[in-house]
């Protein structure tokens, strides 16, 4: 029982006490052993910083646990219905084989093959990605908020900061980044290793280094980028690059979004097309009501596949469907298909009609975009270096353009199915030339459009100018009507000044006593004798009326 005193009173009353439920008990240990790490660390000396903070590697564990059983719940759950409409040997034996099934799933949404008799699948839908990509951005967030990453990296520094302050900031946070993914991806991938253990069967033997593999990079790119995300806005993780390799990811950005949303509507439309021929496949199928929905499920999962197929169309090289196949814009030669229903959107074998090779063009659009993009991102002095950045972003769009057709292909089993989808390198070679030649041609002239319009002062000095011109706008005169005197006002600043002599009344004319001089001596010099002074010439201290009349010394000088 709590005893509490009531203020202004000076009443003793008795509260009962509070019992907790069976929820609160177990709330009550859930909230205890999540701050258990921080009451043991509270123990130990602190350092700097005013509060105790988690350290990074516990955040991504924790993290990274969570990410694992929220993602296996979900895709249990799909098998657990999958379970109960299709046939009981489809899964396995029981639920052990509903949750062999499920492990399955989450390795192939990180793109991890398998092995089956007679061959290996590598085929795996990419929109399934979505799911583990998004928890462990999710994840990526929260570690970074659990580890206070965000006070001890600041994304802005105060005006006036120096350039090297400026850049060792920006190291620091990379370096920041960087350990965050790690400290995500390296018990993430451990996890992983133990699910494809679990999801061997007689069947099916996951490939475990590609599982390694694929859970480690895909939590390392997700922790990073969650982490950035944390420490600043998009503008400023955008801005811990250099400026250079900024521009040339924007623009490659730009151009494989251009192209990959020209495949993705290339595909709807074939879908839209021979959607006939999918109904007809479907039906063949007959998979029943829930049946359907997962079989609608699994095809639009295969609809980022479909995209990137339809990229490499539009590149040129086409894909294959199995050895010896080709869908091409010059052509098309097929054969017998799988009877899956995304694939009846495929054309007809033979010649293609000749308004098909104008898709061609789209690469070209989509670098002239990437390039002006660049141009305006990150502008450069040298004429000639414009070009070169853009036929640099046409080669890295290149290189992501072939990894995305490694991953959009692959296997499924042996013999004449083993070459499922596009070529990477011919791909990769074709995006590159096509995107990084309209690039180059784009960025030279957007860049030397943006150079011609500036003025020739150079940038710091133009934005010093207008600084001073923008302060000195503001400063109004203290008397009304009052102007600015003519002449030059030396300042103490400006050069060293003398006092200025007083001029007084019986200061003698110098110049006019060193003449006087000069003369008697040429006098003395010729032996001519002195005259007298002539009685026409009226002194200028006259002054009992009359003109004045001066005398010039140097008259005789130019008569003679």
């Amino acid at each position: 029982m709590i005893m509490a005193n009531r203020a202004g009173l000076g009443v003793a009353t008795w509260r009962k006490p509070y019992r907790l439920g069976p929820w609160g008990s177990v709330t009550a240990f859930l909230d205890q052993l999540r701050t258990a790490p921080r009451a043991v660390l509270s123990r130990f000396p602190k350092g700097d910083d005013d509060e105790t903070r988690r350290p990074l590697p516990v955040s991504g564990m924790l993290a990274g646990a969570g990410t694992l059983g929220v993602g296996l719940a979900v895709l249990t759950t799909l098998t657990l219905i999958g379970w109960a409409a299709a046939p009981r040997g489809a899964f396995g034996q029981g639920l052990p084989g509903v949750f062999r099934a499920a492990c399955q799933l989450w390795l192939a949404a990180h793109h991890a093959g398998f092995a089956i008799p007679g061959g290996r699948v590598g085929l795996l839908p990419l929109g399934l990605t979505i799911l583990p990509g998004a928890l462990l951005y999710r994840a990526g967030l929260w570690m970074a908020r659990d580890a206070d990453l965000r006070l001890r990296m600041p994304a802005r520094l105060p005006k006036g900061t120096p350039r090297d302050v400026e850049n060792a900031r920006r190291r620091a946070q990379l370096v920041l980044v960087a350990q965050a993914g790690i400290s995500l991806a390296a018990p993430y991938a451990l996890l992983a290793g133990m699910i494809a253990l679990v999801a061997q069967n007689e069947l099916t033997q996951p490939f475990l280094g590609e599982a390694l593999a694929s859970h480690l990079v895909l939590a390392f790119l997700a922790g990073s980028l969650a982490t950035a995300r944390t420490i600043g806005p998009w503008k400023s993780m955008l801005r811990l690059l250099p400026d250079r390799t900024r521009s040339v990811v924007v623009g490659t950005a730009v151009a494989l979004s251009i192209m990959l949303v020209a495949g993705l509507l290339l595909v709807l439309g074939a879908i839209a097309v021979k959607f006939p021929e999918i109904r007809r496949l479907s039906e063949m199928l007959s998979p029943g009501f829930v049946g359907g929905l997962l079989l609608v499920l699994v095809q639009a999962l295969y609809l980022v596949n479909a995209a990137i197929w339809g990229l490499s169309y539009i590149a040129g090289p086409g894909f294959a469907i199995g050895t010896g196949t080709l869908v091409a814009p010059t052509g098309v030669k097929l054969s017998a298909i799988p009877t899956v229903p995304l694939l009846g959107a495929l054309p007809e074998s033979g010649v293609a009609p000749s308004w098909i090779m104008g898709v061609i063009a789209l690469p070209f659009l989509a670098g002239a975009v990437a390039g002006v993009v660049m141009a305006r991102v990150a502008p450069t002095p040298t004429i000639e270096a414009a070009p070169l950045w853009g036929f640099g972003c046409g080669l890295t769009s290149g290189a992501m353009a072939g990894l995305l057709a490694a991953l959009s292909g692959g296997p499924l089993g042996g013999a004449r199915l083993s070459a499922v989808g596009p070529s990477p390198w011919e791909v990769a070679l074709s995006v590159a030339l096509e995107v990084g030649v309209a690039a180059g041609i784009s960025a030279g002239i957007a860049n030397w459009c943006l150079i011609s319009r500036r003025p020739a002062t150079p940038e710091p000095v133009r934005k010093a100018g207008a600084v001073i011109a923008k302060a000195a706008g503001r400063v109004r005169l203290t008397e009304k009507g009052s102007r600015a005197l003519p002449g030059h006002w030396l300042d103490a600043t400006e050069a060293d000044t003398q006092p200025i002599p007083v001029i007084k009344d019986d200061w003698t004319d110098e110049h006019a006593a060193a003449a006087a001089e000069t003369f008697a001596a040429m006098r003395a010099a010729r032996s001519e004798p002195v005259r007298p002074p002539r009685s026409d010439i009226v002194d200028e201290t006259d002054d009992r009326g009359g003109h004045v009349i001066y005398l010039d010394p140097y008259a005789w000088e130019r008569d003679s």
